[in-house]
């Protein structure tokens, strides 16, 4: 991290999260074996300036992992390319166009990724919603408010694809519903097309989804995502909470899988709770008197989700080839 000669008083806030990071047990992630995975909804990044204090937190917290998805990425980056020089060189971004109508909100998705631990492997696309025919024209019957990005990676010899999203908010459950069922029925229907790039897929992003039993949730993973076992039981380290936002009551944010990668996924999994109780906010940002609200447009109204998943598929491969040859 290149946080440089801040203020006495940064440095104090950056000493109190760095408490707050440690009490979310992250493992460190290993070179060619895991990589520790995060999808983080930043409130709005882009729209308003972060204070410099801000930044250097933002900055703290995307340290701690290898590739995270962003949601809430706003139209002007000029914040995020300040996040990037705390961050240091090794890091790199790959994101998506805005939408400028109100139902994008001007938003794009992006993968960050360290360098190091993390390579890109030159697929980034965003979804499209199917389309049919209607006489000259291919229209969608629904529309994705925010179209789902989907990049390629390659981490020690394990290659995958990402795909991340923000799913529609406002009173329309069924328009939720049906968009989160799209995208459900497009991820399998490409996953069984004969041109599929990589059968290994992470799915992730902020789908507004209230809880494990919503039948949004369910609409989802219709087609056979899953949640890691990391995740099932969402906790800050040893301690269960029922959500990713900071009321820690609704599971909007989600890491998922298809059946067959359960076994990439290591037993590390959580959330990382940067913000604690209101009464802590003081130590982020002294001297303030910052409300719950005003610290969302700071840092954020969500947490980060992080999984650690493992890289180091050499084993599987060889034994997959001696297999083989006994069939024969």
């Amino acid at each position: 991290m290149h946080h440089g000669d801040v203020s006495p008083e940064i440095a104090a806030g950056l000493l109190a999260l760095k408490k707050r990071i440690d009490a979310a047990k992250i493992p460190p992630s290993k070179l060619d074996e895991t990589i520790n995975v995060a999808v983080w909804n930043i409130r709005e990044f882009g729209k308003k300036r972060r204070t410099v204090a801000a930044l250097h937190y933002i900055a703290e917290i995307l340290g701690q992992f290898d590739l995270i998805a962003l949601v809430e990425l706003r139209d002007n980056l000029e914040d995020f390319g300040r996040v990037c020089r705390f961050l240091g060189p090794s890091w790199d971004l790959v994101y998506s166009d805005w939408m400028s109508d109100a139902g994008g909100n001007r938003e794009r998705t992006g993968f960050l990724y360290d360098r190091r631990a993390v390579t890109f492997n030159g697929l980034a696309a965003e979804i499209d919603a199917p389309r049919a025919k209607k006489d000259t024209e291919y229209l969608a019957a629904l529309s994705f408010w925010r179209a789902p990005y989907m990049c390629s990676f390659r981490a020690g010899n394990f290659d995958f694809i990402a795909v991340a999203t923000h799913t529609r908010w406002g009173d329309s459950l069924p328009g939720r519903e049906a968009e989160l069922g799209m995208l459900a029925d497009w991820i399998d229907a490409r996953q069984k097309d004969k041109s599929v790039e990589d059968h290994d897929l992470i799915v992730m992003g902020d789908f507004n989804t209230p809880s494990l039993d919503d039948k949004t949730f369910k609409a989802l993973t219709r087609r056979g995502l899953q949640v890691p076992d990391s995740l099932l039981e969402l906790k800050v380290g040893d301690v269960a909470v029922k959500g990713s936002n900071l009321g820690k009551d609704a599971r909007y944010d989600h890491i998922l899988h298809l059946p067959t990668a359960r076994k990439r996924f290591t037993n590390f999994g959580g959330i990382l709770d940067f913000h604690v109780s209101d009464a802590s906010i003081e130590q982020l940002f002294p001297g303030q008197d910052m409300t719950r609200t005003q610290f969302t447009y700071q840092l954020s109204d969500h947490f980060p989700v992080w999984v650690q998943i493992k890289t180091d598929i050499d084993g599987e491969r060889l034994s997959q080839i001696v297999q083989n040859a006994k069939k024969d």
